[in-house]
């Protein structure tokens, strides 16, 4: 598969466990996990992002911050990959909490 085709699989999982599942599977340790774990990110946030108060936005987007800074220093396309993987868990902790909050099972 091309990274557009798996990028799309993931999109088209039906929750954000089953696109972190296809994005484990399908990592390439390299740049292209960026696009991957974007993809995540957009699929975990429909399942919170909405329901935010302003002091939890801004919590979410401190953790964010802190996964693009942890490598910042660091030279080689795998700390771009360990970079996408933390803002994906991030987006998946995220929407577990919020289907947890909600009473739902995290699909």
């Amino acid at each position: 598969m091309t990274l557009d085709e798996v990028a799309a699989a993931i999109s088209s999982e039906k929750s954000c466990q089953s696109a972190m599942k296809v994005f484990r599977d399908c990592q390439l340790t390299a740049s292209g996990d960026v696009e991957l774990g974007a993809a995540v990110e957009t699929k975990c946030e429909a399942d919170f992002k909405p329901g935010l108060s302003a002091a939890q936005a801004q919590a979410y987007k401190r953790e964010m911050r802190a996964c693009d800074v942890k490598y910042r220093n660091k030279s080689g396309t795998m700390y771009q990959s360990f970079t996408a993987f933390c803002r994906a868990e991030v987006a998946q902790r995220y929407s577990q909490r919020a289907l947890q909050a909600a009473g739902q099972k995290a699909r």
